[in-house]
């Protein structure tokens, strides 16, 4: 049986000796994660800015009825995340948790949908591009909105709301994180 592992990149490029942290229930970011010299501060506002998403692997058979193995893990990259050091703080801090946080309730979305629905090399084949493409621009719209509503952080009435939302997502899909 031929087998073939495919690698696909999170939704943003992530260079071959970018350093990455994967999301843990019990890892929080700090400052000193956010490594990239370079701020493109376009809008006032924004005190820092993460850059997550995921990175997936499969390994599918050319057996169109062989199971496949499906792995994704929620990554946060340093090198591509920054700050503004003359204006952080812990709540800005928890505004930019949230962001990864964000990244792992989409990425267990993808694990859900990948399990329900993709049983075989074949279902990927038809299938996974769709779902993967549902669920990148959902997590985007949701990035976008949480950014707008919240104002990066200074409305702290809607913060709060969002921080709820966030954890309650998170309990919500907590059989598919990972182990």
């Amino acid at each position: 049986m031929l087998k073939f592992a495919v690698l696909i990149c999170s939704l943003f490029s992530i260079q071959a000796f970018c350093q990455k942290i994967a999301w843990r229930d019990d890892l929080k970011l700090k400052w000193e994660n956010f490594r990239s010299p370079v701020s493109r501060k376009n809008n006032a506002e924004v005190v820092a800015y993460t850059n997550c998403g995921w990175e997936y692997s499969v390994i599918k058979s050319s057996n169109p009825k062989a199971a496949i193995e499906f792995n994704i893990e929620t990554i946060f990259n340093e090198d591509k995340s920054w700050k503004d050091a003359k204006r952080i703080n812990d709540y800005y801090l928890l505004h930019e948790q949230k962001h990864f946080d964000i990244a792992e309730i989409f990425t267990r979305k993808l694990r859900k949908e990948v399990k329900e629905k993709i049983k075989n090399s074949s279902d990927f084949d038809k299938y996974f591009k769709g779902i993967y493409n549902t669920i990148s621009n959902d997590y985007r719209n949701f990035q976008i909105t949480y950014d707008k509503v919240t104002e990066h952080g200074i409305n702290k009435e809607k913060q709060a709301e969002y921080n709820e939302l966030i954890s309650s997502e998170l309990e919500n899909l907590k059989n598919f994180r990972t182990s």
